[in-house]
């Protein structure tokens, strides 16, 4: 499958703090894990559980919860909104 983004996208987000609403299923989100502090990564949310995320790149080769497993809440950072690219002339 080909990524949703590519290198030199903008990304717009919505920083999260404590408050969490707003995200569902498919939405794509920056995530900050515990293991990689200032390490942000964008993943797709697939599933819930517990109060727990399911995340998952676009990409087969994607390192993300098939290899991590559920993630916590706090380590979602920010909800993406819409993805802004220059035309390349």
């Amino acid at each position: 499958m080909q990524p949703t983004y590519n290198d030199g996208d903008w990304l717009f987000v919505r920083w999260i703090d404590a408050n969490i609403s707003g995200l569902e299923r498919k939405s794509i989100i920056v995530i900050e894990r515990d293991e990689q502090p200032g390490i942000f990564l964008v993943k797709r949310i697939q599933k819930f559980h517990s109060g727990r995320y399911w995340v998952e790149g676009d990409s087969q080769e994607s390192t993300d919860s098939r290899q991590w497993g559920w993630i916590s809440p706090h380590e979602i950072r920010a909800k993406v909104l819409f993805r802004y690219w220059k035309s390349k002339h």
